[in-house]
């Protein structure tokens, strides 16, 4: 891209070795249907080592764990091809006649995230006998809940990271749906509180902080919120200018009641109909400055900035120092206005500390999922011995399973066989990368994406499609950079940094948890992982209309821009304490979802809310013997959310 410095990509270390980079191009990849073979010993009877890559590109390779894959992952142009294909209405004419495999299974599931497991799981426990077959786009299991895995050379055994699905957050709160699968896993979330080693950063002097960056003031400065420290001290600190620290020390000492007079329903509805980027400047009358410092606040948890993150789910937000200016308002904080999102109305008393994590994030809850219906696959199926188990992929699609996962198989079509009032039985197609292959389903699950749904059930009604094309996912980039050493990141005393307008709005060390027979890095001589957040989102627009803008732009980005923006703004942020990028990188692998965040219905986007009525009701309507899935249903970007959707539609198929 034309925003990369040929002389710093240089300096940064860009043209050294490093682990794949090159050959995992976002634009090298991308050459349509026909590059969506079987790959890294992933494919129907896999367990060979295979190809990768498009025919022109295609390299041998004897890589058969997904998780060790670096450069570009997720939502790959191999995972992407067929579904824009039918999007553009490009695939038909060039489809071929389809063939039918011979095979019949009483459910077959499109979508192999967690959604689409977790109906898998619920099936087989209400049908131990069924046979049940999963196919996916993607070269791994477990859509957004991916592992990320790096071998060191200065380490014993594996560096685990996670590219996407994070955390079990707020378990105290979590669904019913979602506490039974725990519960049937055994996973007993306490272990944590032990796992999860709460002081080790703060115990080595190293605490959050905030990079003003030169995206967005004209002199760079890291900000670091020691501890003890007063807001007079860090604001002090910041290259803005004297107006906008003045208003930001009032947003955060002593805001007045901007609506004196007003009941406490009309200001809450007076804040529903505003971003909090708007409430700051307009209602605030804030220096421009101050609103830009607070501007990516909300990136890393909504992947929209406060130009679209509300101002009454700022106000709703836990900890007030992070959305200053509305303690005036003395507004009842006991319980949550009718007009807060859903997912902040459900975890408005909760207090759980966010330790709830896997090294490899949500992935863990997917393997053990899938290693207790697969025989093979997994050789440990418990919380203490997911991490550390080994993994053979070549298990998942054996004629013998009674559950098959069927990888890098893009469902094409999926279509009630008769009458959708009647019929008994579906018939579902999916591409293997030469033509299509249909197979039998006495039930299907569609755990996919919402906005695909309509593309591959064309016999859907046209309000149901309609309401399914509201569901515009938020794309989101999650990148792992395994550094050889953090000691850069000691003497500068940080482990975790805002950016307030690079191109990654956050930069930190992994989460230090360590697992039975897996410990996370301790010293900071040793590897280890950071986590780089980017949200492409154009927030000024919206979250719809700017997530559909976010992801045009990101699926035109290369992975060149991604590395050098990732080593531009490391060495900026650790260049102090002697971070040296081509020497201290030596693996990136970046995670793109284009299509990542299912959205949640907030105000002030979407009018109808709360009263309803919702498009999520209407999006996930039983159509015969298919059912709606996935999170986008509920909608929540939530793993308990994906978990209580996917019981739904198996009790739907289940009457």
């Amino acid at each position: 891209m034309s925003d990369i410095n040929p002389r710093r990509a240089h300096e940064l270390g860009m043209g050294r070795p490093i682990s794949r980079r090159d050959f995992f191009d976002g634009v090298a990849m991308a050459a349509g249907v026909a590059a969506l073979g079987a790959a890294a010993g992933c494919g129907p009877s896999s367990g060979e080592p295979g190809v990768i890559g498009t025919p022109e590109l295609q390299v041998p390779t004897d890589v058969k764990f997904p998780p060790t894959l670096t450069g570009l992952q997720g939502n790959t142009p191999q995972a992407l091809s067929v579904p824009h294909a039918l999007r553009d209405d490009r695939f038909w004419e060039y489809a071929g006649t389809p063939e039918f495999t011979g095979e019949n299974y009483d459910l077959v599931v499109v979508g192999g995230g967690i959604s689409g497991v977790s109906a898998a799981f619920e099936w087989l426990r209400t049908n131990p006998g069924g046979r049940i077959l999963i196919l996916d786009n993607h070269d791994e299991i477990g859509g957004h809940a991916r592992r990320n895995e790096f071998t060191p050379q200065a380490r014993k055994g594996p560096l685990i990271g996670y590219g996407g699905s994070q955390s079990i957050e707020a378990p105290s709160v979590w669904t019913p749906e979602g506490k039974n699968l725990l519960q049937q896993l055994s996973v007993k979330v306490e272990k944590f509180e032990k796992y999860f080693d709460q002081k080790l950063y703060t115990n080595l002097k190293m605490y959050d902080s905030v990079m003003c960056d030169r995206e967005t003031f004209p002199v760079e400065r890291l900000v670091k919120y020691t501890p003890g420290i007063k807001a007079e001290e860090w604001i002090a600190q910041l290259p803005v200018a004297e107006q906008a620290k003045k208003d930001l020390l009032r947003l955060y000492k002593n805001p007045p009641d901007w609506f004196p007079g007003m009941p406490q329903a009309e200001k809450e509805r007076r804040l529903a109909d505003l971003t909090y980027s708007r409430f700051l400047l307009e209602v605030c009358k804030v220096h421009p400055d101050a609103e830009l410092f607070l501007r990516t606040q909300s990136s890393d948890e909504w992947a929209y900035s406060t130009q679209a993150f509300g101002a009454i789910d700022a106000w709703g937000s836990a900890e007030e120092w992070e959305y200053p200016g509305f303690q005036g308002l003395k507004l009842d904080a006991g319980k949550p206005s009718k007009f807060n999102s859903p997912s902040m109305i459900k975890e408005w008393d909760a207090d759980d500390a966010y330790i709830y994590h896997f090294p490899e994030g949500n992935q863990a809850l997917v393997r053990m999922m899938v290693g207790r219906m697969i025989p093979g696959f997994a050789s440990a199926t418990d919380m203490d011995g997911i991490t550390t188990a080994s993994f053979d992929y070549g298990k998942l699609d054996l004629p013998s399973n009674r559950v098959r996962f069927r990888l890098s198989s893009p469902v094409v079509t999926a279509s009630n066989d008769g009458d959708p009032d009647t019929a008994t039985t579906a018939t579902v197609g999916y591409f293997d990368g030469h033509q299509i292959r249909t197979v039998r389903a006495g039930a299907v699950v569609m755990a996919c994406w919402n906005m695909v749904i309509p593309y591959l059930v064309p016999s859907l009604p046209p309000a149901q499609k309609q309401a399914m094309h509201q569901a515009v996912k938020m794309p989101l980039l999650y990148a792992m950079v395994q550094l050889r050493n953090w000691e850069a990141w000691r003497k500068v005393g940080i482990n975790h940094t805002r950016w307030t307008g690079a191109y990654w709005c956050v930069s930190e060390l992994d989460y230090p948890v360590s697992m039975p027979g897996y410990e996370c890095p301790k010293d900071p001589s040793q590897p280890i992982n950071v986590h780089m957040i980017a949200t492409p989102c154009v927030s000024a627009m919206g979250p719809s209309e700017g997530a559909i803008a976010g992801r045009h732009n990101l699926l035109k980005t290369d992975f060149s821009f991604f590395e050098y923006t990732i080593r531009d703004q490391l060495a900026r942020l650790l260049g102090a304490g002697g971070f040296d990028p081509g020497k201290d990188i030596e693996a990136i692998t970046v995670n793109r979802w284009g299509h990542g965040y299912a959205p949640e219905y907030c105000r002030p986007w979407n009018a109808f809310y709360p009263e309803g009525p919702f498009p999520a009701e209407t999006a996930r309507r039983r159509h015969g013997r298919i059912a709606i899935a996935n999170s986008d249903s509920i909608p929540a970007a939530y793993a308990d959310a994906a978990i209580t959707a996917a019981h739904r539609a198996v009790a739907e198929l289940s009457t």
